[in-house]
């Protein structure tokens, strides 16, 4: 499923597999804030440390330019982004990457509950600047 060699494999294996039993107990057909809550209550089970609807600073130039809400912040090292739509298109991956960027990390996850079968997708900051592993900037 995530390969080892991956940075916080673990921990997205982890939380791929939460969203997994979500998925098989609810399926697909709600709304995204639906498949949140389920997403939340499935990680604090599992013990993994979040926060759900974190308002992070957006910077431009070193200039925060605007705020945005990641779906969850996970370990303080890693964005997930949910969808509740019938396919995955390039433009959300497109949108995952572009928030990482924004947020200085360095990895995050796409899920789409809407889909037959649960997707994932796992992306990762190119342009990562390792001074701010682990800190986010936050409003």
């Amino acid at each position: 499923m995530i390969k080892e060699e991956h940075k916080y494999s673990e921990l997205t294996a982890k939380i791929i597999g939460c969203a997994m039993k979500v998925h098989s107990a609810l399926g697909n057909g709600f709304q995204e804030v639906i498949y949140q809550r389920a997403l939340a209550i499935e990680m604090a089970d599992e013990k993994i440390n979040f926060s759900r609807e974190y308002e992070m600073a957006v910077y431009y130039k070193l200039q925060q330019i605007g705020t945005r809400r990641v779906d969850f912040l996970v370990e303080g090292v890693v964005s997930v982004e949910l969808k509740a739509i019938i396919k995955l298109e390039d433009v959300h991956l497109a949108q995952a990457i572009n928030y990482l960027e924004a947020y200085d990390l360095e990895v995050g996850l796409l899920i789409n509950f809407g889909a037959k079968s649960l997707e994932f997708k796992r992306v990762s900051n190119k342009k990562f600047k390792q001074k701010n592993q682990g800190n986010p900037k936050i409003k």
